[in-house]
């Protein structure tokens, strides 16, 4: 009998068609237009609201751009402790408040204290310019896009683009193939790395018209040099902390999600756990204005409400150290009023000269550390296997990278940019099937060329019939051009709709970019927010979508 084709039967398997889509939802007799109508209502465009998944009215459609995307499969159920980087994870900076915060802080230090011209205190951060998974090459001043396979797709000089005939000089005629890792090159992986690499192609640009105004040894590689020591040297003195903890609105996003979610996760039966970098004073303002019940306003006094939204927090950890078992960082326990250290053994807190045992006892209770290494952590959370343990950052190298390759934690990686790529890709999604068509087109173009250059060259034939092969030849050719520059055209349009420089961030041409390729491998899971874990049931199995190789998306018609 043949099933009808009403809407909501052929949403569901339009749905669960995944990459199949509407080819096979005709093939099977459900309507095309029928299957678009009801994606489009469920929100698949990215415009219908979710809610937490345990709360009344929970475990609605998601929209795109909030979704949690699978690399590989990640059962919940036999996660036992889930744990949270802070800063551009739990805690997600203005880029334009904070970066340029950090940006202005840089070039004081470098006028200040390493002798640059005072007038690049007039230079302005373009926040929105630099983007992640860009490499820099330090010796030549260039910034590059790559793909996976690590060819220099776009590349920059200071701000002027490089021809393809200058990176093909400059990065493709080596007998050996560069590896573009450290310390020739500086990657950056991390949002808090967009400034330092904009400020650096400001200085590039600045060497390249005016060398006279920096001193002789001033290469490209030693201005990056010094740039990353005003950098630390901000880091250092605490200047951008104090003007964050001021007014943590001003340079935080607010997310009313964050408790629901780590409640969520504790009620159901899971350890939660913070780990970060940041001291405890800095720590304290960022979490109690996230998860605190007090609004933290100028001035105002931190209370320590927000811990009790965790089993364990560890500040001052010195990742990616810190997932090295065999680091031997002391564990100190953090008194939260005073912030003041005390000694431990193994998490176990060691008594005080004059301490009495119930005193010592009371003390114990505290569950925020500073220091130590992951086998600390494991035995505060009476952790069995590192499998069992689901951390999410934002730095693939710092967070991500060490903790799966080192330990086997499952991970999950936060990609705040991932929310509006999603949304382009979905309103240019006949634009890239145009570009398909196209690409397609310039091959069978490019077929017919060749298949009339080989007759030509190697078959027997007439004047007559030379002649009219020769006039085909230069018909194909002039085809090809246009369709050649028709193609590079709109896809260079295209990409800009992503960024105007860069393009996709996780692309380049049909390539996935470099970032795409450290997501892949690195990630099990990616989002564009922390707080859609509180979309999903606390024991979902995430499922990875079907691996394609290119000789099977004609014959399925993907």
């Amino acid at each position: 009998m043949r099933i009808p084709k009403k809407p909501f039967v052929a949403f569901s398997f339009y749905v669960l068609c995944g990459p199949f889509r509407a080819n096979l939802c005709s093939r099977r007799g459900y309507s095309g237009p029928a299957c678009k109508k009801a994606v489009e209502a469920w929100g698949m465009e990215g415009k219908k609201a979710a809610s937490i998944w345990s709360s009344p009215g929970g475990s609605k459609e998601i929209a795109m751009g909030k979704r949690i995307f699978c690399n590989r499969s990640l059962n919940m159920k036999n996660i036992v402790a889930v744990g949270f980087d802070m800063d551009y994870t739990l805690a997600q900076y203005r880029p334009e408040t904070f970066e340029t915060l950090a940006y202005d802080g840089t070039v004081r230090k470098l006028v200040m204290n390493l002798g640059y011209p005072t007038e690049i205190l007039n230079w302005k951060f373009d926040w929105e310019y630099m983007v992640r998974g860009l490499v820099l090459d330090k010796r030549r001043g260039n910034i590059l896009k790559m793909d996976r396979h690590k060819y220099v797709k776009v590349a920059y000089h200071g701000f002027n683009e490089m021809s393809k005939e200058e990176k093909i000089e400059t990065y493709g005629n080596t007998l050996i193939r560069d590896a573009f890792d450290e310390p020739e090159y500086a990657l950056i992986d991390t949002l808090f790395s967009l400034a330092e690499a904009y400020l650096f192609a400001q200085l590039v640009d600045l060497r390249d018209k005016y060398p006279e105004k920096l001193p002789l040894e001033t290469d490209y590689a030693r201005m990056y040099r010094d740039v990353r020591a005003a950098v630390d040297m901000c880091h250092r003195d605490g200047t951008l902390k104090k003007m964050v903890a001021q007014n943590p609105r001003k340079y935080i996003n607010e997310d009313l999600s964050i408790v629901p979610m780590l409640k969520m996760l504790r009620e159901s039966g899971r350890s939660v756990f913070l780990v970060t970098n940041s001291l405890w004073d800095y720590t304290n303002v960022v979490m109690n204005f996230l998860c605190g019940t007090n609004t933290v306003e100028a001035g105002f006094h931190c209370k320590h409400d927000w811990i009790d939204n965790f089993d364990v927090v560890i500040t001052g950890s010195a990742k990616p150290g810190f997932f090295h078992e065999e680091n031997r960082a002391n564990l100190f326990q953090v008194e939260p009023e005073s912030g003041m250290l005390q000694n431990t053994d193994n998490g176990v807190l060691l008594p005080q000269i004059g301490l009495h045992a119930s005193s010592l006892k009371e003390q114990n209770t505290n569950k925020v550390f500073q220091g130590g290494n992951v086998a600390h952590l494991h035995k505060l959370l009476r952790i069995a296997a590192s499998s069992q343990v689901l951390y999410v950052g934002d730095h693939i190298y710092g967070d991500i990278l060490r903790s799966k390759k080192v330990l086997g934690w499952r991970t999950m990686l936060v990609v705040p940019e991932l929310e509006k790529e999603v949304k382009l890709l979905w309103e240019t999604r006949n634009i890239r099937k145009d570009l398909r068509q196209l690409r397609k087109a310039r091959a069978l173009v490019e077929d017919q060329i060749h298949h009339l250059s080989w007759s030509l060259k190697f078959e027997d034939l007439y004047d007559h019939q030379k002649q009219k092969l020769s006039t085909q030849l230069k018909d194909f050719e002039s085809q090809r051009d246009i369709v050649r520059h028709h193609h590079q055209q709109m896809q260079r349009e295209f990409h800009q709709e992503f960024h105007k420089i860069w393009g996709q961030l996780m692309k380049t041409g049909f390539q996935n970019s470099r970032f795409a390729h450290q997501v892949e491998r690195f990630a099990c899971l990616y989002t564009s927010q922390v707080t859609n874990l509180s979309l999903y049931s606390p024991d979902k199995y995430y499922r990875p979508s079907e691996d394609f190789m290119p000789h099977e998306f004609d014959i399925l018609g993907i």
